[in-house]
């Protein structure tokens, strides 16, 4: 079974600094029908303003993944950890017993355009945790890149629940395939391009929630982008 979520149906707020697009409920947006899904539990796609972003506030218990397309984005945060996040890079933080961080786009001239993602964990007190790694265009394009996994394994972050991240670059007109357990479920989001994902047509920020499909197959109408989520 495969539920798209099209983008146009994404709750969304322009604060003029920060124009937003929440496909969970988030923050005044409620939807019943979309609090979450699994332990994937927000899925933000923000663009900010130069010079513009969020102060310093706090979080606890979730873990928290970035990952920048366009721009940059200045990241600072209460364990001491500053650094900014370019396309490629991608950021993990472990909030746990609660870290404070702020977000901003150091820009004068140009806009960030990024997703943020909450990933409820696997317990609650964790102690706060942070990790950044940069991966290429070139490695996303070979094949399914793992971001993240619950143990780190090759290049990726280490996630505290039992989530792989995945992301891939379809070039025009190729194809892709990922294998899923018939007892997994999956969540793919098209970060940008278009694609048919076993014959369902999706454009740039759609979502899909997948469950009881062993075999999803991504044709690309256009080079696209893609992060897909295997969940439990």
């Amino acid at each position: 079974m495969i539920q798209i979520r099209k983008a146009s149906e994404r709750g969304h707020a322009d604060h003029g600094w920060l124009n937003t697009y929440h496909t969970f409920s988030f923050a005044s947006y409620f939807d019943p029908e979309y609090i979450q899904f699994r332990d994937l539990r927000v899925m933000n796609e923000d663009r900010v303003q130069p010079g513009m972003g969020f102060g310093r506030h706090p979080h606890r218990n979730m873990e928290i993944i970035t990952y920048v397309l366009e721009g940059q984005l200045a990241h600072q945060d209460s364990m001491g950890n500053g650094s900014t996040i370019n396309y490629g890079d991608v950021q993990r933080m472990t909030a746990g017993t609660g870290v404070e961080h702020s977000e901003k786009n150091p820009s004068h001239k140009e806009h960030v355009h990024f997703y943020q993602i909450w990933i409820i964990p696997e317990k609650n007190g964790l102690t706060p945790g942070y990790e950044q790694k940069h991966f290429t265009a070139e490695q996303k394009k070979g094949d399914w890149l793992l971001f993240a996994s619950p143990d780190g394994s090759g290049e990726s972050l280490k996630i505290h629940q039992d989530v792989k991240l995945w992301a891939t670059i379809i070039e025009e007109s190729n194809e892709r395939t990922y294998d899923l357990d018939i007892n997994r479920h999956a969540w793919v989001q098209i970060t940008r391009g278009e694609v048919e994902l076993n014959g369902k047509a999706l454009f740039e920020s759609d979502g899909a929630a997948i469950s009881a499909e062993t075999s999803l197959h991504f044709k690309a109408n256009k080079e696209s982008e893609i992060l897909l989520f295997d969940l439990r």
